[in-house]
């Protein structure tokens, strides 16, 4: 790790964590630190975000995708590093991933003190940290041999700093059709249907490596559909009484789920 502040290598003192100029991050009895130097602010998943999050996760709805990305990254001949988590969430995907790397240990980054304190249990060899990945990466140079982003931010310059050479990017992104019986009754933000040119543009720099497409029609309560909508950013864009209309109607929902998980190369 390097210093938020200065970028100087950090170190582990007690329940802290300093760089030779005295900048110093407690570790919060929860198991997790904060780098943040100012509130993280609306742009953070809030707890019922995260609790609906985690929710889905345990169920194993999502379990397609986890297990996807874990098979992403373990097809993937990687140089000595650690795995960086950007927009790490509770940590879910990320143990995936450590328990598909066996000899790795992992960084789990998210704006949002609530998934951080979930994130901080979710592997032994997985360290949460709260983060604002715009600001940089609390990683030093080099020293990543995988950059994990699901539905995250891509700051990829930091990306590119981090990165070991020989190293990767596996970034999870939805399709149009994603969630769209969802997107349509709530009217929540549709998905970009240049979402994979872009991404591609994005990555320009790396070598494309291969897409794995995930593809489910699910069929689901409408508890667990509100709590596939509350978890997500679209959720801000949602009225709680919409969530609630929903959470309420008898039966279940067909719901789409469609994700690529994308592998782009370092040179």
């Amino acid at each position: 790790m390097r210093c938020p502040r200065c970028a100087e290598p950090v170190e582990v003192d007690g329940r802290s964590l300093r760089c030779v100029h005295r900048h110093s991050f407690d570790l919060a009895r929860q198991g997790y630190v904060n780098l943040l130097s100012r509130p993280a602010g609306a742009a953070a998943d809030d707890a019922a975000m995260v609790a609906a999050r985690q929710e889905i996760l345990a169920s194993g709805l999502y379990a397609p995708l986890t297990d996807g990305l874990a098979a992403a990254a373990r097809a993937l001949d990687l140089p000595p590093g650690v795995v960086v988590d950007v927009g790490a969430g509770t940590g879910h995907h990320t143990a995936a991933v450590l328990e598909a790397l066996p000899d790795r240990i992992g960084i789990a980054l998210d704006l949002s003190v609530y998934a951080a304190r979930r994130a901080a249990r979710a592997h032994p060899r997985l360290a949460a940290l709260v983060d604002d990945v715009w600001e940089g990466l609390p990683v030093a140079d080099g020293t990543a041999a995988l950059v994990v982003d699901v539905f995250a931010p891509r700051n990829v310059a930091e990306f590119d700093r981090v990165l070991a050479p020989g190293g990767a990017v596996l970034v999870v992104t939805p399709a149009p059709t994603h969630l769209t019986e969802l997107v349509t009754e709530l009217d929540m933000p549709r998905v970009d249907p240049r979402k994979a040119e872009r991404l591609a543009e994005t990555f320009a720099r790396y070598s494309p490596g291969p897409i794995r497409r995930v593809r489910e029609t699910l069929h689901v309560p409408g508890p667990v559909a509100a709590a596939v909508a509350r978890m997500g950013p679209g959720a801000h864009h949602v009225s709680p009484a919409a969530l609630d209309a929903l959470s309420a109607g008898a039966g279940e929902v067909e719901v789409t789920f469609a994700v690529d998980v994308s592998t782009f190369l370092r040179a």
